[in-house]
């Protein structure tokens, strides 16, 4: 695989993201990957591809810049991206055998869970649900696991995992652990500098960063585990589109001083809305009141751009707050520069049984701000605004 100079450790992050994946093109000197748009390449001969190209869902010099961006910011040993989360995940699960247990955390994004449940479940894989934030469980994991899946923080909750506990209890029963690592992005946290296994991206959220783009990605610690990863990628064929890798990449060279805003922001959103009469609770891993805020502070660099909350008067009255809103838009995703709000339990959570929803404290009156890079200001007064009709 090539490198580049951004894999010199001595680098800042933010040096590295701008350069990641790619050096200037020796024939032209471009600066940004061409979009290699082709679907095929000649050959030399008979089986004699040039410099180990022949057909696009195995090689493409586009998707593979992104690939080993991703890899160089999240120090593993080789990405993949993916045509979307979805597909990355289920790729990865792909990889497991009939039988296999994954056990995996019990507040998991809706679509992970339709995956799991509906489909890799029914395809012969088993699940079993913990809470993945109790150190206890995660010391006694069941002897069979094959996989710990772990979101940290999970959506849409932000619980946070404490990843340590995590890969220590999967390692005393010769378990995987995959992190998917959407809400920090590796502007903030490191799952594979801690000792994971594998990686897991929804890149059309932080990664891309301009809801202009969807799109997936692995990326994994070793080389073992990235042949079997790249197997499965060409033989399933759910990989990233030229233009999808071109635009994904523009979107991560500005990762970094992205998440700074959109932290800075959240924080200041998260204070003013802990502070406000007419809301009842706040769930932010930077607040003092959040039940894994050292966690966070000990394995994040900050605390991301998410964050929810509940109105006083509850689901009738969390309507009318977010209809609203004028700044903060009402639509799912989340990740992009602008700011989004929506209501999980009705809208990206749905696909989560009703009654599995209220065991987890995922309220039909649940609000999920997705803060953008907006000015703080102008997002506070809109909150403000909204909350005088609750």
């Amino acid at each position: 695989m090539t490198t580049t100079h951004s894999d010199d450790d001595s680098l800042g992050f933010g040096t590295r993201t701008v350069h990641a994946g790619w050096e200037p093109d020796p024939l032209t000197g471009a600066v940004m990957p061409p979009v290699y748009l082709t679907s095929t390449y000649v050959q030399d001969a008979p089986a004699e591809p040039r410099n180990g190209y022949e057909y696009s869902r195995t090689q493409n010099p586009t998707r593979f810049a992104l690939e080993r961006a991703l890899a160089e910011l999240e120090g593993g040993a080789r990405g993949f991206a993916f045509a979307s989360g979805m597909a990355a995940i289920h790729t990865l699960l792909l990889t497991l055998e009939r039988d296999d247990l994954v056990v995996a955390g019990d507040d998991l994004y809706g679509g992970t869970h339709r995956l799991f449940g509906r489909i890799e479940a029914r395809l012969g894989l088993r699940f079993h649900y913990v809470d993945t934030t109790d150190p206890a469980v995660l010391a006694d994991l069941p002897a069979d696991t094959r996989l710990l899946y772990l979101e940290t923080p999970t959506n849409p909750l932000l619980k946070v995992t404490p990843l340590a506990a995590a890969i220590e209890g999967a390692r005393r029963v010769g378990a995987e652990v995959a992190v998917d690592n959407t809400f920090a992005s590796p502007a903030l946290q490191n799952p594979i500098a801690l000792g994971a296994d594998v990686v897991v991206h929804s890149t059309t959220k932080y990664v891309a960063g301009h809801s202009d783009v969807v799109g997936g990605a692995l990326v994994v610690a070793d080389a073992e585990r990235a042949e079997a990863v790249a197997f499965h990628q060409n033989s399933a064929g759910a990989v990233a589109a030229p233009f999808d890798s071109f635009l994904t990449l523009r979107g991560l060279r500005t990762l970094e001083v992205r998440m700074q805003r959109h932290c800075e922001n959240a924080r200041r959103l998260a204070r003013f809305l802990e502070a406000h009469p007419k809301v009842e609770s706040v769930i932010y891993p930077g607040l003092a009141s959040h039940p894994q805020h050292e966690v966070a502070a000990a394995q994040m660099r900050d605390f991301g751009g998410m964050l929810c909350f509940e109105v006083v008067g509850g689901e009738a009255a969390a309507r009318r707050v977010v209809a609203a809103l004028r700044v903060f838009q009402l639509a799912e995703s989340l990740g992009g520069v602008e700011s989004l709000v929506e209501l999980p339990g009705p809208m990206t959570h749905a696909s989560v049984p009703p009654e599995r929803r209220r065991e987890l404290g995922i309220g039909d009156g649940l609000v999920r701000l997705s803060v953008g890079i907006e000015d703080g200001a102008d997002l506070e007064a809109d909150l403000a605004r909204a909350l005088r009709t609750a």
